[in-house]
C-alpha cells in the first residue's frame, strides 16, 4: 500500500521524532544508572505480564489442586484401612494381655495352694435361661470331674459341679436361688449359711441379730457343707438389717460371676490357706472368745442341690438346748464313691 505524496513528510517527520526519542531513552539514565528506556518498557510490560502469571498461576494451582485431592482421597482411604487394622490389632493385644495377667494369678493360686488338687477349666457357655444361673466348663467326666465339686478362681467361689458330661460339666453358680453353702466371717468367725437370690448379690442367714457385723466384712467358706474346703473368699458385706433373732446380710461376691473366663475346680475337701490380712484380724482374740462366737443361733439349716437332682448330699445342722453347742451332722455316705472321695 502506497503513502501519499503529501503524507510522507509526516511520516518521516514522525520516524525521526521517535528515533530521537529512543536515542535519547538510550542516552539518558535514571537514579541507580538505569536507562530510561528500561523504565519506559518494564512500566508498559509490567501489566500485562503480572496479569499473565495471575491467569497461569490459577491454571496450575487448580491443576495440581485437583490431583491433590484425587491423591488425598486416595491416601485418606489407605490410612482409615490402617487405622482399622491397628485398632483391632491393639484389641487383640489387650486381650491378649488380660488373659496373660488372668492365667498368671491363677497359677500363682494354684502354686501358693499346691498340697490341693485342683483341675483348671475354661468357661465355654452359659444357661439361656434367666432363672437358672449355670454355666458350662470344658471339663468332664474323663477329666475327673465328679458331681458336686467346688469350682473356684483366685478371686473366690464360682458354684459347683451339678452335671457332669464326659467332656463338659455344667457349673451351678452361688447366686442361683437354689444354690447354698457353709460360711463364716472372717473376723469374728460366726457361722451362717449364704444363700443365692437369683440377683447379683448373696444373702448370709442365721446369723444371730445380736452379733455386730460390720460393712465389707469378709465371708469364707466355713466347709461345713462337704462341698466347699475351708477359707475360701465367698463375698463382702454389702449392708445388714437388724431382725430378730436373726439379722438380713447381703453379701456381694468375691468372685467376677459376670465375666467368668477360666475356673479351678477343686478336687478335694481340703481347707486352704487363710489369707494374711484374715490371719491378722483373727490375732489377739482368745480361744475361749473365738469358740463362744462359733455358735449357731439357727433351728435348722439345710444345705441341698436344686429339685431335679435327688442324689446330692444334704448337710443338716442342728441346734440343741440353749447351754449346748450346736452339732454338725455329715451327710450320709453314697453307695458308690468316685476317685477323690467327693460324694455322688
Amino acid at each position: 500500500m502506497e503513502v501519499p505524496s503529501r503524507h510522507r513528510p509526516l511520516l518521516l517527520l514522525a520516524a525521526v521524532i521517535v528515533a530521537q526519542v529512543l536515542l535519547l531513552a538510550f542516552q539518558i539514565k535514571r537514579g541507580n544508572d538505569v536507562p530510561l528506556i528500561r523504565v519506559w518498557s518494564a512500566e508498559l510490560l509490567a501489566p500485562s505480564q503480572s496479569a499473565g502469571n495471575t491467569v497461569i498461576s490459577k491454571i496450575v494451582g487448580f491443576w495440581y489442586g485437583y490431583l491433590d485431592l484425587r491423591n488425598a482421597r486416595s491416601d485418606n482411604r489407605k490410612l482409615t484401612e490402617q487405622i482399622g487394622e491397628l485398632q483391632l490389632k491393639n484389641e487383640q493385644l489387650q486381650g491378649q494381655a488380660a488373659e496373660a495377667l488372668r492365667l498368671t494369678k491363677i497359677l500363682g493360686f494354684r502354686q501358693e495352694n499346691a498340697d490341693v488338687p485342683m483341675l483348671a477349666a475354661q468357661v465355654i457357655g452359659a444357661n439361656a435361661d434367666s432363672n437358672s444361673q449355670t454355666v458350662f466348663i470344658n471339663r468332664g467326666e474323663h477329666d475327673g470331674v465328679r458331681r458336686n465339686m467346688a469350682v473356684i478362681t483366685p478371686d473366690g467361689v464360682v458354684g459347683k459341679v451339678f452335671e457332669v458330661l464326659p467332656h463338659t460339666s455344667q457349673v451351678l453358680l452361688i447366686t442361683d436361688r437354689e444354690s447354698g453353702l457353709g460360711a463364716l466371717l472372717a473376723g469374728t468367725r460366726t457361722h451362717g449359711v449364704v444363700k443365692g437370690t437369683g440377683d447379683p448379690f448373696l444373702s448370709l442367714d442365721y446369723v444371730n441379730g445380736e452379733e455386730k457385723v460390720a460393712d465389707g466384712a469378709e465371708v469364707l467358706t466355713s466347709g461345713e457343707d462337704r462341698i466347699f474346703p475351708k477359707n475360701l473368699p465367698v463375698g463382702v458385706v454389702e449392708w445388714t438389717k437388724a431382725g430378730t433373732p436373726f439379722q438380713r446380710i447381703q453379701l456381694r461376691p468375691a468372685a467376677h460371676l459376670d465375666r467368668l473366663e477360666e475356673v479351678l475346680v477343686v478336687l478335694s475337701d481340703q481347707p486352704f490357706k487363710l489369707r494374711e490380712s484374715e490371719t491378722t484380724s483373727s490375732q489377739g482374740k482368745s480361744p475361749a472368745a473365738n469358740e463362744e462366737k462359733n455358735a449357731l443361733a439357727a433351728s435348722t439349716l439345710k444345705i441341698a442341690p436344686p429339685a431335679s437332682s435327688k442324689s446330692a448330699p444334704q448337710t443338716t445342722v442342728k441346734t440343741p438346748a440353749a447351754d449346748k453347742k450346736p452339732a454338725i451332722v455329715p451327710p450320709k455316705k453314697s453307695s458308690t464313691t468316685p476317685p477323690g472321695g467327693t460324694p455322688q
